[in-house]
């Protein structure tokens, strides 16, 4: 079964209860996973697929632990090329325009670098959801067997 690694960027803890219950369900299938609340460009070293579970904070910013690994990949950039993507994003729609910027981010970033998205990237509203983790379970369950098909091709 394949590695994932979820890289998680969280201001209040609601992504990273998120991440967690990836994780979780994740492992409960049979996937090795590794999780990282500070992550680093040299966390992607090896072919693990990717989980960026992250909240947008302020005006569209990325969380101040995710956004070192955002700048590396900017100013580094490391080929993803072929690596599985799922990208969850937590915000609040009143802020328009921003709304999930986060997560948007990282999905045009990363997948500029040759990451593969399974699925579109799920926005979870804080305005629609007070458990961001009711919001992404049937994502993540649908993630994990899209991941499954992606490896079934190697």
């Amino acid at each position: 079964m394949a590695d994932i690694l979820v890289l998680v960027g969280s201001v209040y803890g609601g992504a990273e209860e998120v991440a967690e219950q990836a994780v979780q369900v994740a492992e409960s299938r049979g996937f090795k996973v590794r999780m990282t609340t500070s992550p680093v460009l040299q966390d992607l070293d090896g072919r693990s697929a990717l989980l960026v579970v992250t909240s947008t904070t302020g005006s569209g910013e990325l969380p101040d632990a995710i956004q070192p690994l955002y700048a590396a990949l900017q100013n580094n950039p490391a080929s993803l090329s072929g690596r599985p993507l799922g990208i969850i994003a937590l915000g609040d729609s009143s802020y328009g325009e921003t709304f999930c910027a986060a997560g948007q981010l990282f999905e045009e970033l990363m997948s500029g670098l040759g990451a593969v998205c399974l699925q579109e990237m799920l926005r979870i509203d804080a305005l629609e959801h007070f458990q961001a983790t009711d919001a992404a379970r049937e994502w993540i369950d649908g993630w994990l067997e899209a991941l499954q098909e992606f490896n079934g091709r190697d």
